[in-house]
């Protein structure tokens, strides 16, 4: 077996990151991952830490490894690293290998690590430097004239390989290492993984590691359909976005068509039945767990903690007993649970991206356009029964703009609408924001769609789909809409869309103005900043 050593140079005298190499990141001092990996290694035999820094050694004390204190001479900026190598591994000091592993890479594996020194062992290599492919199209200098470093402009798949050198590892063989070089003749180079290859220069850099290190495995769990509604896809897939990692979105096949899930790129990722949940849930071993399934019991909750027991469980929009055993749960439509863990109100709820982008509407003095949409499903079918009531004569001089969500049924006949003059209907819409603002009032359930309207302040008739949509508190009177009741007679919903076309000014204001005192456009930063400190 060949004799290795590593070698960790890691000085005092950082002035871009004060303290660099002993600043905590995600638990541990930034020096601790390399001496880890080092000694982790199933071929590095001794571990040694060059330095002036008092913490660095006793941090390198306290892990066991050996400590060469660096002579003043060698922590100037000018020294290189070989000179600090050469007199870390002295002559009577029987290697075959010298490996450099410098602190400031904390995010190398030890499975690369010792992937690499078996490359160099096999090879004969003299030399092996960790690079990354990072293939640009970029220019250099020749006679003072800016010149390209490629023949043709292509994508940068299609541009051949550029290989930058990392700080994460130098393998050499010991009888090329002097304190002028640790390079060889024969001499090769190893590719890292992207998330491997993080060099600590900068406070970007600081941060960036940091949330490797933190390695969020996250997933949410969301069913929607036309009885439940498709609400809760919509938050699932706003959510999803938010994190700097990519989330497996977990739908059970029995309750949601993926349909519903539109042309996302996340990972959708079908199961059949809470029994298959589990087991994927056994094998991935999240370490954030979102459940956006409406009630969840305490049985299911107990599951999901059995095979997920590093896991921070947060549920949303969830008003059973499972509540007590998550770590964190959103209310936005529901009223306040005295529980520590409960966050309810209008203050958590999650706008999409694009309303963001939309100013409040301009109460104008007469109504003349009108937004109707019932959310994604509508199972009380109140979409219909306005189109079958607008369509007549009597409402030809006011244009009606309705949006019917993916989960709607029967939508070819609600299509047949459009034959009248002075209705629109679109299915499917990638810009809500966009119609609903053309638009002066609206009717609408009292789910996601309230909400979105309550941003853009359109004064808005509201119904309830179910009796759960009835506990949804934020869509009422007292919140600027006018709510009348879970599935009312065809009179009072036309008797109360006639009050709003007629509605004056000052009227419609006043509700806007209300509608406008809540803020519901910094939900999506307070929820994501409860969920990233848990």
């Amino acid at each position: 077996m060949k004799k290795i050593a590593a070698v960790i140079p890691a000085r005092a005298g950082s002035k871009g990151i004060p303290n660099k190499n002993i600043r905590i990141i995600n638990g541990h001092p930034m020096v601790y991952y390399s001496i880890k990996n080092a000694l982790n290694s199933q071929y590095i035999q001794e571990v040694i830490v060059t330095t002036d820094s008092p913490e660095v050694k006793t941090i390198a004390l306290q892990m066991g490894v050996t400590v060469r204190w660096r002579d003043e001479r060698l922590c100037a900026d000018d020294v290189t690293l070989d000179a600090v190598i050469a007199d870390a591994v002295s002559s009577e000091m029987d290697l075959d290998y010298v490996v450099t592993m410098q602190p400031t890479s904390p995010t190398l594996s030890t499975d690369t690590l010792d992937k690499a020194i078996c490359y160099a062992i096999d090879n004969d290599l003299d030399t092996l430097i960790s690079v990354i492919n990072a293939p640009h199209l970029s220019w250099s200098e020749n006679n003072g004239q800016k010149v390209p470093n490629y023949k043709e402009r292509l994508n940068r798949q299609y541009l051949p390989p550029c290989y930058m050198e990392t700080g994460a590892f130098v393998i050499s063989k010991r009888s090329v290492v002097t304190p002028t070089t640790r390079i060889g003749a024969k001499i090769d180079v190893f590719e890292l993984p992207e998330d491997e290859a993080v060099d600590v220069d900068t406070f970007a850099d600081l941060r960036s590691v940091q949330m490797l290190l933190e390695k969020q495995k996250v997933a949410i769990y969301v069913n929607g359909n036309n009885k439940r509604g498709i609400g809760h896809i919509y938050r699932a897939l706003e959510i999803a976005d938010e994190f700097y990692t990519k989330p497996d979105i977990i739908y059970d096949i029995n309750q949601t068509d993926v349909s519903v899930f539109g042309s996302t790129t996340h990972n959708l990722i079908p199961v059949n039945g809470i029994a298959e949940l589990f087991d994927r849930c056994r094998d991935e071993q999240y370490t954030i767990f979102i459940n956006d399934i409406l009630t969840t019991s305490i049985d299911y909750m107990i599951g999901l903690k059995t095979v997920l027991p590093k896991a921070k469980i947060v549920n949303f929009e969830d008003d059973g007993e499972g509540i007590l055993e998550a770590d964190l749960v959103f209310n936005a439509l529901f009223q306040e649970k005295n529980l520590p863990q409960v966050y309810s109100g209008e203050k958590y709820y999650i706008s999409g991206k694009t309303f963001m982008f939309y100013n409040p509407i301009v109460i104008k003095d007469k109504v003349e356009r009108v937004f109707i949409s019932f959310g994604g499903a509508d199972p009380q079918n109140y979409t219909d029964r306005l189109l079958k009531i607008v369509s007549r004569e009597e409402f030809i001089k006011y244009h009606f703009v309705v949006a019917l969500g993916r989960a709607k049924n029967n939508v070819e006949d609600l299509m047949k609408f459009n034959e009248f003059g002075n209705i629109e209907v679109f299915y499917d819409v990638s810009n809500m924001p966009e119609l609903m603002t053309s638009c002066d009032i609206a009717l609408t359930s009292r789910g996601r769609t309230g909400y979105e309207l309550a941003i853009l302040g359109i004064p808005s008739i509201a119904m309830a789909q179910n009796k759960r949509e009835e506990k949804h508190g934020f869509v009422s009177n007292e919140n600027g809409f006018t709510y009348i009741g879970l599935n009312p007679p065809d009179e009072v919903i036309e008797g109360t869309l006639k009050t709003y076309l007629l509605l004056s000014k000052e009227s419609r204001q006043q509700f806007q103005d209300i509608m406008l005192s809540h803020d519901l456009r910094g939900g999506r930063k307070r929820v994501m900043g409860l969920i990233n400190n848990l």
